[in-house]
């Protein structure tokens, strides 16, 4: 779909993965947040004994639950306050899910661990300023002020990571996908609506000038 179309220059300087699947082996119980359809946590397999997964987003949970059920993973459909006794986890894992820090640790046993890997709040704002939209309302969500947060609530951060990668949209069509898919990019985004930018767009990407935007990424690891 996107395919030379859309392109990001680099990977990751961590894996987060990695980092997940490297603390399976020493949790007896596992909690998920934002779960999506459960790929990710399915692929991490073998789970803790106790494995528990939250979603959002109505419409995939049920999803989740068909392919997590075999698995043993209970899917729970929560967003906000989390509903499960204090210390209940020996690990929480979070990749692109919003979080409460109280909440993380309210959830996590003594000793237990929280892994997130999240996007800053300035991630591809060169699309929001190139069509003259508005700008992210959390932008100043980046790594420092999660760690504060984290800090506050009575977590101790010991990893933590944050990379810049160039994503370059080389054709109109492929960004007016790309706002489609992520609607949250630039919210209420029409294609009628800021026509006028778009065919600026298309002219200088027509002429070898494509747009380039950065993506922000970052991970941490507290307990």
């Amino acid at each position: 779909m996107f395919e030379g179309r859309m392109t990001t220059g680099g990977d990751l300087p961590w894996d987060y993965e990695e980092l997940v699947r490297t603390r399976l082996p020493f949790a007896a119980s596992l909690l998920d947040l934002g779960t999506g359809g459960g790929e990710l946590l399915a692929s991490l397999a073998p789970l803790p004994p106790r494995t528990v997964a939250t979603e959002g987003h109505p419409p995939n949970a049920p999803i989740a639950r068909r392919r997590l059920a075999p698995l043993g993973v209970e899917v729970v459909e929560a967003a906000g306050a989390l509903p499960f006794p204090d210390g209940s986890f020996d690990l929480v894992v979070d990749r692109h899910e919003s979080y409460d820090p109280y909440e993380i640790r309210r959830v996590l046993a003594p000793g237990g661990t929280f892994v997130t890997q999240q996007v800053a709040g300035r991630d591809l704002e060169e699309i929001n300023a190139a069509l003259g939209g508005p700008p992210h309302e959390g932008r100043d969500w980046d790594l420092t002020m999660a760690t504060t947060a984290l800090i506050d609530a009575g977590l101790d951060v010991t990893w933590s990571r944050e990379a810049a990668l160039t994503t370059t949209f080389h054709d109109v069509g492929a960004l007016v996908l790309f706002l489609r898919v992520v609607s949250w990019q630039v919210p209420g985004f029409d294609a009628n609506t800021y026509a006028d930018r778009l065919r600026a767009l298309h002219s200088d990407m027509k002429r070898d000038r494509p747009l380039h935007a950065t993506a922000h990424r970052f991970a941490l690891t507290a307990h």
